[in-house]
């Protein structure tokens, strides 16, 4: 059994946060432009009619709040593996001063 490093659990982390916000902007992008349709009505008034359908009726459109709740937290999660690959940065620098 290999115990990761401090430097590879930080990089495991940014991957992960970036797989989630790239989850997430997709779920966004589909709550909101998925079935959209324009029709503009024949009156005289140029009204544009604007429907939110879903094409599959199978499946359900992505929840926009919960998208948007995923894409922060993607954010801190990578924020905080950046500061986990700093101080294991600045752990070996620290480890490399005392050995030399």
């Amino acid at each position: 059994m290999e115990i990761p490093t401090a430097f590879n659990s930080g990089v495991q982390g940014l991957q992960n946060a970036r797989a989630t916000a790239e989850q997430a902007a997709t779920d966004i992008v589909a709550a909101t432009t998925l079935g959209v349709e324009q029709q503009n009505s024949p009156t005289e008034t140029s009204e544009v009619n604007t429907e939110v359908t879903n094409p599959n009726n199978n499946q359900e459109l992505p929840d926009l709040n919960q998208a948007i709740v995923n894409l922060k937290v993607a954010e801190f999660q990578a924020k905080a593996s950046t500061e986990v690959i700093k101080s294991a940065d600045d752990s070996l620098g620290t480890l490399l001063d005392v050995t030399a």
